[in-house]
């Protein structure tokens, strides 16, 4: 059941990433609004439930969180937002989506195409590398707080998880799409204590690179991550046991 995936140290840099700049309430906000798009009840709005979670787990006031409930319901201004995902390649071939919330697509579109270029890389047409990812709950737990393999294990497989893999300086818990939030539920109820909860564009299979092309992906990666439209990006791309940026 358990495996290493080095996808997920990719995941873990991008997030220290995010909290150095200081964009992680923001993304948080984001997808509340969105989410509270289809309903502002989370009780009735399984998406919301989660985004409500996620933004709890990086501390986002409970002000904030109640005002982007209201900008995505409608109530107040602010809430004019789209998702609008982009497909493309890095150096190397590698496969690259990235996911945007925002208010004026000809801009955002402009403007990571721009990035792509800047960084060796391209935008593809939509559908040229969706299929090579899945869409699956991600949850990280901290091996500080659970070293043991086993009870990781258990934990998971009693919340009703698919797969536990290690993840270096954490296990990931894998789920489908569809039972995400109803593992998320159970792992609360049991009173773990998660690193992160998140739906993500987990690549079926990665594609090992060297360093000089990884430190490449990694610029395109940072640029990307930069842009205040941008809420997430993922690659297919395996890092090299020895890499250092």
């Amino acid at each position: 059941m358990s495996g290493h995936s080095k996808w997920a140290n990719i995941k873990l840099r991008k997030g220290a990433q995010d909290a150095k700049r200081g964009k992680v309430f923001t993304k948080a906000a984001k997808e509340i609004i969105i989410a509270a798009k289809n309903g502002g009840d989370p009780a009735g709005n399984a998406r919301l439930r989660s985004a409500i979670a996620s933004a709890k787990a990086v501390n986002l006031p409970k002000d904030k969180i109640e005002a982007a409930i209201r900008k995505g319901t409608g109530q107040d201004a602010g809430g004019d937002l789209m998702e609008i995902m982009y497909e493309g390649y890095a150096a190397g071939g590698v496969a690259v989506i990235v996911e945007t919330a925002t208010d004026n697509k000809n801009r955002t579109v402009a403007d990571v195409r721009h990035i792509f270029t800047k960084h060796g890389g391209s935008l593809g047409e939509s559908g040229s590398v969706a299929f090579q990812f899945d869409r699956m709950g991600v949850i990280m737990l901290s091996k500080d707080k659970y070293p043991d393999e086993d009870t990781v294990m258990n934990l998971a497989l009693e919340a009703g998880a698919d797969d536990v893999r290690d993840e270096d300086e954490s296990w990931g818990i894998y789920t489908s799409f569809e039972d995400f939030n109803s593992v998320r539920e159970a792992l609360e109820g049991q009173g773990v204590a998660m690193e992160s909860a998140e739906i993500n564009m987990v690549p079926k299979l990665t594609v090992p690179v060297d360093a000089e092309t990884a430190r490449k992906i990694m610029k395109l990666n940072d640029a990307l991550e930069e842009h205040d439209d941008v809420q997430n990006v993922y690659f297919n791309f395996e890092l090299p046991d020895d890499f250092e940026d």
